[in-house]
């Protein structure tokens, strides 16, 4: 049913559960599984305050290389045949949703973050906003 899935990943107890919701059901479906975490560039920019060092960058993108890399030993340790890992750049759901499409993802897995009300109303939320744009099945895990 899933030849390829998505599954967007940080490190977080969300992500630790979409991670392994994902990898049962690529072993289920014997579908190849995509680690994808994203570095958000606007974060990183300050959106406008003080810019932030260089050093805490690279220890940012290093985090999220190291992040994905443990996922994907995770997966293929679980028995997930075909595995890849990568870190992207840019809006994280953006990202998801592009980082999909481009590679014929036909389902992408998400950790739900469980914001409140307000934050959602303010920030709205990384899984929401893939729901609704992504063109594939999403499935947000809780």
């Amino acid at each position: 049913m899933f030849k390829r899935i998505v599954v967007a990943y940080d490190g977080s107890d969300h992500a630790i559960k979409a991670l392994n919701t994902a990898i049962e059901l690529a072993k289920a479906f014997d579908s190849k599984l995509d680690v994808v975490e994203v570095v958000d560039t606007a974060a990183l920019l300050g959106m406008g305050f003080a810019p932030i060092p260089s050093d805490v960058i690279a220890q940012i993108y290093n985090k999220a290389q190291n992040d994905v890399e443990q996922a994907k030993k995770k997966a293929q340790e679980a028995g997930v045949k075909d595995v890849t890992s990568q870190v992207l750049e840019g809006d994280p759901a953006t990202s998801i949703i592009e980082y999909a499409s481009k590679n014929g993802a036909d389902l992408i897995v998400i950790g739900s973050r469980g914001l409140s009300t307000f934050k959602r109303l303010i920030l709205g939320s990384v899984s929401s906003k893939v729901v609704q744009e992504a063109r594939v099945p999403v499935l947000v895990v809780k």
